[in-house]
């Protein structure tokens, strides 16, 4: 079997180099050449996925055709934002019944659509979506650190088959069939973890950091159950879990974008110093705060959060406005 991974971020090449270490043969596409070159010739991904040696079955390549045509499994390893741009690319070449398992987390701005609906509407009829989400971190699979994921479709025939391919002894892959909750837990959490790295930019201490992970879990039950997805998916680990991880790791980038904007940087100063690499949270605000518009739903939350975002709200405002709502 040969497996295509579409985006040579930290979570695509870790993806990539865990299936490459099983002895499947691996295909990582990259849209920057400096990162095939790289990969080619020291096996390393420095701008991404730093201090990580990749397996040699690990073939990475700028031709987007030739890592999508007759592949039977696809793993898309692109930013949310850009989901529906790569979608549109490879639907020529993709074969009508691939499986194309999704790891982007995000709502689509405009159209509050989840990554398996976008992939649903642009790829072939026929190709069958998974949704991976999790407390997942690349820097610490990467390393084999334990770690647990979910993955959820609502082709319930093929979860064991990804569950094989992709487990492994320190990452364990538990079957879900609620995609629409994995899929929005995975994106809300992205807001709380902003607001949490403005709480730690500030020093507000972790009384502080608990109540926004208490409001930002409730936020999500809410916007969840919007959108029809169950309950009890919110406190497994594709909600709670990865909501908590999210929230206090030091690899969060969305958490990152708090601190420096509690530092008083821009987004626009934020996005240099991420060299590439992308917080998906930034753009899903805008989104849940607009459908929140839309459905006139209460989610004072991702309001102070893209009111600081946005509209260069002050924190103290927001904060102070956050407590009083609350």
């Amino acid at each position: 079997m040969e497996v295509s991974v579409i985006g040579a971020g930290g979570w695509g090449t870790t993806l990539a180099n865990l299936l490459a270490e099983k002895g499947i043969e691996t295909i990582l596409w990259a849209r920057e050449p400096e990162v095939v070159r790289e990969i080619e010739e020291n096996r390393t991904n420095n701008q991404f996925l730093p201090g990580v040696k990749l397996s040699i079955k690990i073939k990475p390549t700028n031709n987007l055709e030739n890592a999508v045509r007759d592949k039977k499994i696809i793993i898309m390893a692109i930013p949310s934002q850009f989901l529906r741009v790569m979608a549109k690319k490879i639907t020529g070449y993709i074969k009508t019944d691939a499986i194309v398992v999704d790891v982007a987390k995000g709502i689509e701005e405009g159209t509050f659509k989840r990554m398996s609906q976008i992939l649903e509407e642009e790829l072939p009829s026929g190709v069958r979506i998974i949704a991976l989400s999790g407390p997942n971190h690349a820097e610490e699979v990467s390393r084999k650190i334990p770690t647990a994921t979910v993955i959820a479709s609502k082709h319930s025939e093929i979860l064991t088959k990804i569950k094989e391919l992709l487990e492994v002894e320190y990452f364990k892959v538990y079957p879900h069939d609620d995609i629409i909750g994995v899929e929005i837990c995975g994106a809300i959490k992205n807001i709380s973890a902003i607001a949490t790295g403005v709480c730690d930019g500030l020093g507000l201490g972790n009384n502080s950091k608990a109540s926004i992970i208490t409001l930002g879990l409730m936020e999500m039950s809410k916007v969840g159950r919007f959108f029809g997805a169950r309950r009890s998916t919110f406190y497994g680990l594709a909600g709670v879990g990865d909501l908590v991880a999210t929230c206090m790791s030091k690899y969060s980038r969305n958490r990152f974008v708090g601190e420096k904007i509690a530092e008083g940087k821009s987004l626009d100063e934020i996005k240099k110093e991420m060299h590439g690499m992308i917080a998906e949270g930034v753009k899903t605000t805008k989104a849940v705060y607009e459908l929140s518009k839309k459905e006139n739903m209460d989610l004072p939350l991702t309001n102070q959060v893209y009111k600081v975002l946005y509209e260069k709200k002050e924190l103290k405002s927001a904060i102070k406005d956050l407590i009083e709502l609350i």
